[in-house]
């Protein structure tokens, strides 16, 4: 891959694209999302297949938002200073999508516990390496009054390619797949599921990659919506900060591993203290950044991020604290509460996990029509109104979980949910598109990602230990405080300023 000094043209203004442009840009994200919801749909009910226990899940899906920490800023630095025959982000859709069907075609064949927790890590960092050049490309390829538009159809795709996923081992077991195996075997239903999927990615991918073009970086570098390209300086007083921001990550660090150890408490919570001490190293060795080549580049970023960014890093942190919550809890829920089983050998349990496909392919569903009505919505009340509606409306389908004894009234919060999902994947990254220069569209949206995995990683080490400590093992109460960190987010909402590059 050939690194490419960007020149400057004449700024002008870059071209909208037609709908069915926009269509062949974000339909790989189909594909992206095929994969990435059977994984979020079936690794609960492998991983308790395989003999997990209710108070292990959690911890035993870190391996997903660990490796979006650490791929997705790499990918978007090093894809920011790419260009091939190719492209600039094209080679790292065809590398993800490559990784990622050869991950799902292993996946289902674990055999053992260690195994699918690591096919687990494989399969998300697979994800990850074309999922970030992704969000990327719509702010590189539309100018910003489309930019909605844009990441409103990558919504659709995303609730169309999860609602196939979600659905596929129920529709399976219908033609007569066997839904049911012996103790500590997945289901042939789960493992066809798997292959489909990793065809679908492949194909999709190939679509996009085919179908579109890229600007070469000095035009793109031209366009009157490209941001200065000086780095952003470090204050004179930066080692004073830098020392107060070591204290600020260190000292709770060793506080937490302090109480962990001497109150006996959850071992899970090492996650939390490892992540605040793992950051405050990197600060050290870095120099705050002003060392250390590509990674010292990446965190001075992500200490000088544009404002906009870091009032919707708090939004982002309770939206997906929740949705994580939902991806873990709500098999557990559905087939104990609803279904009223907890042996993974039983039809019961087994159609209560397919139930869960099926909510969550309605989910999707909704999600992909609302996406529809985000871009007119937004411009008529604005974009942070409309973020702040959809996601109240999802913590109140969220903690509506509780009052419903009907499997199939559960379709309703499904409704609600959808709606958040949609602006989740769309608004957040309108706004930040609009507070970012071009040239680092890339890194910029990979440390963005930090605030979607951090809340995962809080979420890893917390909900185990508390559902296990307060609420008596009951996973309808991880739903519970999912409910309340959703309105949470929405009313952080208010805060974010929307803010466009010098």
């Amino acid at each position: 891959m050939n690194m490419h000094s960007a020149g400057m043209p004449a700024s002008q203004h870059k071209p909208r694209l037609s709908f069915w442009q926009i269509w062949n840009m974000c339909f790989g994200f189909f594909g992206i999302q095929f994969a990435f919801a059977l994984q979020n749909g079936s690794m609960s009910r492998i991983f308790q297949t395989l003999g997990a226990e209710m108070d292990d899940l959690a911890v035993l899906w870190i391996a997903a938002p660990m490796t979006g920490l650490l791929v997705q800023p790499i990918i978007g630095y090093y894809s920011d200073r790419t260009w091939t025959r190719l492209g600039r982000r094209r080679p790292y859709f065809l590398v993800g999508a490559i990784l990622t069907t050869l991950a799902l075609f292993v996946m289902p064949n674990s055999s053992v516990l260690w195994f699918a927790a690591v096919m687990l890590w494989l399969l998300d960092a697979s994800i990850n390496v074309s999922m970030e050049p992704f969000r990327a490309f719509v702010g590189d390829q539309l100018p910003p009054e489309q930019r909605t538009r844009g990441y409103a159809m990558q919504s659709f795709f995303i609730g169309a390619g999860a609602v196939v996923a979600y659905l596929l081992p129920e529709i399976l077991s219908r033609l007569g797949v066997a839904n049911t195996a012996a103790l500590g075997e997945i289901p042939p239903s789960v493992r066809l599921s798997f292959y489909i999927g990793g065809a679908v990615l492949i194909c999709a991918m190939g679509w996009t990659i085919l179908r579109t073009r890229e600007y070469p970086p000095e035009q793109l570098q031209g366009f009157d919506d490209a941001g200065s390209t000086a780095l952003a300086a470090l204050a004179p007083s930066s080692n004073a900060r830098l020392s107060t921001e070591v204290a600020v990550f260190a000292v709770p660090a060793a506080i937490l591993a302090v109480c962990i150890r001497y109150y006996a408490l959850d071992k899970s919570l090492y996650l939390l203290a490892v992540g605040l001490a793992a950051y405050a190293l990197l600060l050290l060795v870095t120099g705050g950044g002003r060392r250390g080549g590509g990674l010292g580049e990446i965190i001075q970023d992500m200490r000088n991020m544009p404002a906009t960014m870091r009032q919707l890093a708090v939004v982002q942190f309770f939206s997906w604290f929740a949705l994580f919550a939902m991806w873990i809890y709500t098999t557990p829920t559905v087939t104990s509460l609803h279904f009223h089983s907890t042996d993974t050998t039983s039809a019961a349990y087994n159609d209560g996990a397919d139930w869960v496909g099926v909510l969550f392919a309605a989910y999707s569903a909704f999600s992909a029509l609302a996406a529809f009505g985000l871009a007119p919505l937004s411009r008529r009340i604005g974009l942070r109104a409309t973020h702040l509606t959809c996601l109240v409306i999802g913590g109140l389908s969220f903690l509506s979980f509780r009052f419903i004894a009907d499997p199939h009234l559960l379709l309703l919060p499904m409704a609600g949910i959808g709606v958040a999902w949609a602006a989740i994947l769309a608004i957040p990254y309108s706004l930040l598109s609009g507070a970012v220069p071009a040239r680092k569209m890339g890194v910029y949206m990979g440390i963005f990602n930090f605030f979607i995995v951090i809340p995962q990683l809080v979420a890893a080490s917390l909900l185990g230990f508390l559902v296990k400590t307060f609420f008596n093992n009951q996973p309808v109460d991880a739903l519970m405080i999912g409910g309340v960190s959703l309105v949470i987010a929405g009313l952080c909402v208010l805060r974010v300023q929307k803010e466009t590059v010098a």
